[in-house]
């Protein structure tokens, strides 16, 4: 150990490496091991604060997507709805059709339970079904369909080129199969998930669980 004289201290910090060359006291050389050492800390810490600011989700984090910004569609009384009538809730966007055999009711019916789990904060969750056969889905039909499952459950449709435009700019697939004398409808089931700024944030997968939804959901309504 040196009492005066020249000493070297090599460390990284903050990812550099950091080399001193001098003369000094043994007891300067204490208290600058222990300020440095200290500092190393401070910025460890600020580190993992900010890494648990970050939320952890269970579905696909798709913040800053550059699709899915926004919709125009009429609900079932005939009024045209965008993000905007939502903020301060989190919105979940789902593409399906009501004669749909499985997929779509299992959806919906996860989506009741998503309500539960979140408690109080259930009213600050709105779901949106956008009908992808504006063919069949009528507004009488598709104002029925949601109140099978919650009467705060929103149905949207367009006509054809608007239902087309809409699939597209959020990257949703659909296709009319035909089925004998009448038809049914392939389409893609994810769940996408707004903020309550109205910021896109999540592709929920379908096979995911309601407590796998309620998780992720719930962060973002924290972070409000």
């Amino acid at each position: 150990m040196p009492d005066r004289g020249q000493f070297h201290i090599n460390f990284w910090l903050g990812g550099f490496l950091l080399r001193f060359q001098y003369p000094v006291s043994i007891y300067r050389y204490w208290a600058f091991l222990l300020v440095s050492f200290g500092l190393v800390l401070s910025l460890t810490a600020c580190n993992r604060q900010d890494t648990n600011d970050v939320p952890k989700f269970k579905g696909i984090d798709i913040t800053g997507a550059k699709y899915g910004k926004d919709f125009a569609l009429a609900d079932t009384e005939e009024r045209v709805r965008s993000l905007a009538d939502f903020k301060g809730k989190v919105v979940m966007l789902y593409f399906g059709f009501v004669q749909c055999p499985d997929v779509c009711p299992t959806a919906l019916t996860r989506a009741v339970e998503v309500k539960r789990l979140l408690g109080a904060d259930g009213e600050r969750f709105q779901v949106i079904f956008v009908t992808v056969d504006p063919e069949r889905d009528t507004n009488d039909i598709l104002k029925a369909y949601m109140a099978a499952f919650d009467p705060t459950f929103l149905a949207l449709h367009g006509n054809a080129d608007q239902t087309r435009n809409t699939a597209e700019h959020f990257k949703v697939y659909y296709k009319k199969v035909p089925t004998g004398s009448s038809y049914t409808m392939d389409h893609s089931a994810l769940s996408y998930v707004f903020d309550p700024q109205g910021r896109l944030r999540l592709a929920m997968r379908h096979e995911q669980s309601a407590q796998d939804y309620a998780h992720d959901i719930a962060q973002l309504l924290k972070k409000s």
